[in-house]
């Protein structure tokens, strides 16, 4: 529709769709037209007969109407819904093709938020968004949430020779993609697994969802099962009841915290607006949904207990001074604790400033304090004179109390050690807690992803922010050397790590000696107070170009001009250490570079330490901090889970697995049942509607997109979500060939399988079966009445297996044919 202001007391204005006339210096035919809006619900597909609702307007508009989709995986969608509601339309390239054809009903691509009638002449003008609604078109918001279900998202994920979990076979080894129609009689996409004793097995990719890659202490000798042994099973059976045991303990945690009561935290809504705005930036999208879920937590009697995951510089301070403004904006105190003095000094500066113009009173407590202004502080704490506290550990002695405490934020949870997380819990007990963090440990990331913990990742970066490059080798003069003078050529800075205090010195002046240029000096945690203070403060004001340091830099300053860091004997550090180190850099727009040197030759290394090396290596991209925990819970093992008796089970079946049946399990226990530890696993539905079902490798040439790809396809957990990964199939790709539509059409019935319980549905042209589980959800009553109707066409062959007698010619028939057997038979709401 058009943008221009309507005339006073009429709704006439120009449109780009013309009749005939001459054209205006625009292209455009230039006609005033009489327009109005579309009644709120005439074309709002959400009544109990939205086909027909459809279809009744179609065919009594007296004028032609033009159907637009934003994108083509939503015309492709518009097509589907307008061929089941009767309505023949032609696909057309545009605008201008809409008014040289002559067709009653059109449909093209185009960028309109709402549609328009024209009266004359008589037009319809329909967008998508009218026919679909808004809530497939926000899918890909909760598309993205759910590929956290596989955690690392990268194309080795499934090379060729790694260790993967079979649901129904066990731990085995990938060997590839193959082609192959003699075990169906058609194409069909198999991946090859190798198990004990050269034995293979051939799963299509359409039961890509039994596959996991496995994750245990050692990937590259993982405990092959044999296949036709029962040691798969018991191991299941071992690991799923003892996922049973920690779900308990788990939810009785957890229970015991829901049964406190928070305080409702709401600011005045025209205050947290003017504040929101003094923002100097604008939020990314990830940003924006964390504040608007931790705005919402806070509004409930329920605790707020969520994790925002993010990488450094990507905006979880900013998130966090929002639910600090609510808290104290509703008459609360807060206490903000980090793990080290320079980043709770960092902290205390960004504070103050975005506090500076509210009547708001903060401290920062830490050691640089002495002990009259601690006692100060404490006094001040208690008598409610002190809105917002910020300090280290310090804050969790037993002589700091709060007269009114609501909101404990908690930044870089991993450094706190057990018995500052014990006096945590004790505090914890009523406040609403939010944690930030770039890389969550295991048990953390365990609990989030089982739904026990809320959890939100902030993955877009901040606008020009750019991907740090990354290098892994031995010590080496020249690479160092010459690092080191591309950054001071452009005016930048440089961090060298050394982790060992008896050695800095002699580190620092052999760096002299290389880099006899260069104003270097060096810090570490022994210093007194004020000279290591100086020689920061120095360094953020560019004073020198080399700072020589500890990982005491870990968590703190934040010098934009400091683009290029080197870490000595890196492969001595952890993964989520190095990820920490290499966020220091590249906090501006500037080329940021990261150098990690081995402390031996890669051939001498640990497995282990090998290992992390390669995953920080290739992690390298921006947002990628939620992976880099997940790469790190796999090196470590997942001993650290929920403590080392649980190691064993983990490492038979594989963490990823068993994080699968610790979710099931903790939802089955959450609904009110009791979790069938014999069959916990077996739950996944196998589809074939009798026609090949693949991503064609002319219309994905990629092998590793295509695996991506299948995998994505098996993670949809609903219709919309799947439908959204559809439409954006269609946009990066191109329409979908037949054989790729099979593919969606078997996942569709999977989801539809899945919740009614149903082990198998394979059917042809002229027959079928459907395999239910011994535990299946269906309406048995009806279901009996459909055989005692049609005896001739259905009927059990034994207790789980359902016969059908049909004729459905093609794959379309087929699906439509048993997804109405499956509505007919599901349990009635």
């Amino acid at each position: 529709a058009a943008s221009e202001p309507a005339a006073p007391n009429h709704t006439e204005h120009p449109h780009p769709l013309a009749s005939p006339a001459a054209p205006n210096h625009n292209g455009n035919h230039p006609l005033t037209l009489t327009t109005r809006r579309l009644p709120p619900l005439a074309l709002q597909l959400n009544t109990h007969k939205p086909l027909s609702q459809l279809e009744h307007f179609v065919h009594h508009f007296h004028g032609r109407i033009l159907f637009v989709a934003e994108t083509l995986g939503y015309r492709e969608q518009l097509l589907e819904l307008l061929d089941q509601a009767n309505i023949q339309v032609k696909v057309i390239n545009g605008w201008s093709a809409f008014l040289q054809h002559s067709a009653t009903c059109c449909l093209c691509v185009g960028e309109i938020s709402e549609g328009v009638i024209l009266k004359d002449p008589a037009l319809a003008i329909i967008a998508d968004s009218q026919l679909l609604g808004q809530k497939t078109k926000q899918s890909r918001t909760a598309l993205r949430a759910a590929d956290t279900k596989y955690l690392i998202q990268n194309p080795e994920e499934l090379a060729s020779g790694c260790a993967i979990v079979h649901e129904e076979y066990g731990v085995g080894r990938f060997l590839g993609l193959q082609v192959d129609t003699e075990l169906t009689g058609y194409p069909t996409e198999f991946l090859v697994l190798e198990y004990r004793d050269g034995d293979k097995i051939y799963v299509p990719v359409s039961a890509l969802q039994l596959i996991r890659r496995y994750s245990g202490s050692d990937d590259q000798d993982p405990p092959l099962h044999k296949l036709g042994s029962k040691e798969w099973q018991r191991a299941k059976r071992k690991a799923a009841q003892k996922a049973y045991d920690v779900a308990a303990e788990l939810l009785d945690t957890e229970a015991r915290r829901q049964a406190c009561k928070a305080t409702v935290l709401r600011a005045n809504q025209a205050d947290y607006l003017l504040f929101s705005n003094q923002f100097a930036y604008q939020e990314t999208p990830d940003q924006a949904q964390a504040i608007a879920d931790i705005t919402h937590d806070l509004q409930q009697t329920k605790p707020l207990d969520r994790i925002v995951c993010g990488d450094v510089g990507f905006g979880k301070t900013e998130v966090a001074m929002r639910a600090v403004f609510i808290a104290v904006h509703s008459g609360h105190q807060a206490v903000v604790l980090t793990p080290t003095t320079i980043l709770a000094n960092q902290h205390f500066q960004t504070f103050s400033s975005r506090f500076a113009d509210w009547p708001v009173r903060l401290a920062c407590l830490s050691r640089f304090c002495s002990t009259r202004t601690q006692k100060r502080i404490g006094e001040e704490l208690l008598n409610g004179t002190l809105d917002i506290v910020i300090g280290t550990h310090k804050l969790l002695h037993s002589n700091i109390r709060f007269k009114r405490l609501g909101l404990i934020v908690i930044d870089e949870e991993q450094r706190f050690g057990v018995r500052h997380k014990e006096r945590l819990k004790a505090m914890q007990a009523n406040c609403h807690t939010l944690t930030l963090t770039a890389t969550p440990i295991p048990r953390t990331l365990s609990m989030s992803l089982s739904g026990l913990r809320e959890l939100s990742i902030i993955t877009t970066p901040p606008p020009r922010r750019r991907a740090i490059q990354t290098f892994v080798s031995e010590w080496d003069d020249k690479m160092i050397a010459d690092a080191c003078e591309r950054e001071m050529q452009r005016g930048g800075q440089i961090y060298f790590i050394h982790n060992n205090i008896e050695t800095i010195e002699e580190t620092a002046e052999y760096l002299r000696e290389l880099l006899p240029q260069a104003d270097i000096r060096s810090a570490h945690g022994r210093m007194r107070k004020d000279m290591l203070g100086k020689i920061t403060l120095h360094f953020y004001r560019r004073r020198f170009s080399i700072l020589v340091c500890t990982t005491i830099i870990e968590n703190g300053i934040d010098v934009p001009s400091a683009n290029t860091i080197i870490v000595n004997q890196a492969d001595r550090m952890g993964l989520s250490q190095l990820h920490q180190l290499r966020g220091r850099v590249g906090r501006s727009h500037h080329k940021a570079y990261a150098y990690f040197l081995l402390s031996h030759a890669r051939g001498l290394l640990q497995d282990q330490a090998l290992k992390r090396l390669e995953a920080i290596e290739s992690l390298s991209d921006l947002g990628a901090g939620f992976s880099i925990a997940a790469q790190d819970l796999e090196v470590r093992g997942a001993g650290e889970l929920l403590g080392k008796e649980q190691s064993g089970h983990i490492h038979a079946i594989g963490f990823s697995l068993y994080n699968d049946l610790l979710k099931r399990t903790i939802q089955a226990l959450q609904s009110g049942h009791v979790p069938d530890v014999e069959h916990a696993l077996n739950i996944a539905s196998d589809i074939d509607l009798g026609e090949p079902a693949l991503i064609p490798e002319n219309y994905v040439p990629d092998t590793n997109v295509r695996l991506i790809l299948y995998r994505r396809i098996a993670a949809m957990e609903n219709a919309d979500m799947l439908e959204a990964l559809k439409m954006e199939i269609i946009d990066r790709f191109g329409l979908l060939p037949d054989y790729t539509k099979n593919l969606f059409a078997c996942a569709s019935l999977r989801l539809h399988c899945q919740a009614l319980g149903i082990r198998r549905i394979d059917v042809r042209e002229e027959q079928g079966s459907i395999v239910f589980h011994q535990q299946a959800a269906i309406n048995t009553e009806a279901l009996l009445n459909l055989i005692k109707k049609e005896p001739h066409r259905y009927h059990f062959r034994n207790s789980y297996r359902l016969n059908m007698q049909h004729h459905w010619s093609d794959v379309n028939a087929r699906y439509h044919g048993v997804k109405n057997l499956l509505a007919a038979i599901a349990p009635s709401s």
